[in-house]
C-alpha cells in the first residue's frame, strides 16, 4: 500500500488522482487532519485514515501497512516546529515497516539557505537519511501558483513587492506527475532527486509583463523595501513568524537561490512544463475563496 499524507490539500490530491490511474484504489491510502474534508476523496474507494503529525498515536492507524508512505511537508509551520512535525512523520512511518519514505523537499533546500523552509527542508533530509530507511527527497520546483498568490493579482493590477530575483516557477500538477513517478517506478530516485523544476526562469517583472498580456492591461510591478514588506503584513494581521518568513523568500531569490534548472521534470512529463502564462490564465479565472485567501500568505513551500 502506498499512504499519501496531506491529501487534502492541493498537491496531495493531485497525487492520490494521478496514482488512480497506475494503480488499484485498494492499494492507497491517505492521511488527513481532518477526515470530514476528505468527502471529495471517499468516492474514489481508497483507505481514509484521520493522521496528525502533532499527534504521533493518529499515525499508527494511518501508516498501518503502508509499504510507501509520501510525507507532504507542512506549509504552515516554520523552523524548528516543521521539522520537529516532519521528524515524528517519518519516525512513524519507521515504525510502521515502511520500507521507503519519499518526501516533498525544496529546490533551495541549504543548511545556509536565506530562505527559512530552505533550512527546514536541508533539516528533514538528514533525519531521513539517519532514519535507515530508503528514502527519496523530491526536490521540487518552487510553485507557479504560489507566484500568483504572492502577487496579489487577484485584488490589484499592481505587484507590489520586495526586491526579488529569478526563480524557476513550476506548476503544482507537473510536480504531481513527478511525486507519482517516483511512487510507482522505485528505481527512478533513490535519495535526494535531481531539481524538479521548469526550465525557465522568472522574476515578478517578468510575471507583470506576462499578466499585461493575459488581462490585455498594464500589470504595473512597484518595488518595496523588506522591512516596509514586512511591516504591511503584520498591519494585516499577518502572524509575525510568517511576515519574517515571507521576507526571507525575497532575499533567496535575490541571492539567486532558486535559478535552478533542470530537464528530469520535462523527461518525466514527456512535454515542455506548464508555462507561468497557462498558470496565470488558469488562476486568473479561477473565483477567489476564502482557502485561497489564506493561501496567499503562504510562501507555498511544499
Amino acid at each position: 500500500m502506498i499512504v499519501v499524507t496531506g491529501a487534502n490539500g492541493q498537491l496531495g490530491r493531485l497525487v492520490v488522482e494521478g496514482l488512480l490511474k497506475k494503480i488499484p484504489s485498494s492499494q492507497i491510502g491517505v492521511s488527513v487532519r481532518d477526515t470530514e474534508h476528505a468527502d471529495g476523496l471517499k468516492h474514489y474507494g481508497i483507505r481514509i485514515c484521520r493522521g496528525n503529525f502533532e499527534e504521533p498515536d493518529s499515525l499508527k492507524e494511518a501508516f498501518d501497512g503502508a509499504e510507501q508512505i509520501l510525507i507532504i511537508s507542512v506549509g504552515d509551520k516554520f523552523g524548528e516546529e516543521a521539522v520537529r512535525q516532519h521528524g515524528i512523520a517519518i519516525q512513524a512511518a519507521k515504525d510502521a515497516g515502511a520500507k521507503r519514505i519519499l518526501y516533498t523537499s525544496h529546490q533551495g533546500a541549504s543548511p545556509s539557505s536565506a530562505f527559512v523552509p530552505g533550512r527546514d527542508h536541508a533539516a528533514t533530509e538528514v533525519l531521513l537519511r539517519s532514519s535507515g530507511v530508503p528514502y527519496v527527497s523530491l526536490r521540487n520546483g518552487f510553485y507557479a501558483e504560489s507566484a500568483y498568490q504572492l502577487s496579489g493579482l487577484k485584488e490589484t493590477e499592481k505587484i507590489i513587492l520586495p526586491e526579488d530575483g529569478p526563480v524557476s516557477w513550476t506548476a503544482r500538477a507537473d510536480l504531481s506527475v513527478a511525486a507519482v513517478a517516483a511512487l510507482t517506478d522505485p528505481d527512478l530516485f533513490d535519495g535526494i532527486s535531481p531539481p524538479l523544476t521548469n526550465s525557465q526562469v522568472l522574476d515578478f517583472a517578468d510575471i507583470a509583463k506576462i499578466a499585461s498580456q493575459i488581462l490585455g492591461r498594464s500589470v504595473v510591478r512597484e518595488t518595496v523595501s523588506d522591512e516596509a514588506y514586512y511591516n504591511d503584513q503584520i498591519s494585516h494581521n499577518v502572524p509575525e513568524f510568517m511576515a519574517s518568513a515571507l521576507g526571507t523568500l525575497y532575499k533567496a531569490s535575490r541571492a539567486h537561490e532558486f535559478t535552478v534548472v533542470d530537464s528530469t521534470l520535462e523527461r518525466l512529463l514527456g512535454r515542455s512544463p506548464t508555462s507561468m502564462k497557462d498558470v496565470l490564465t488558469a488562476c486568473l479565472s479561477k473565483p477567489e475563496t476564502k482557502s485561497s485567501k489564506g493561501d496567499r500568505l503562504k510562501p507555498a513551500q511544499n
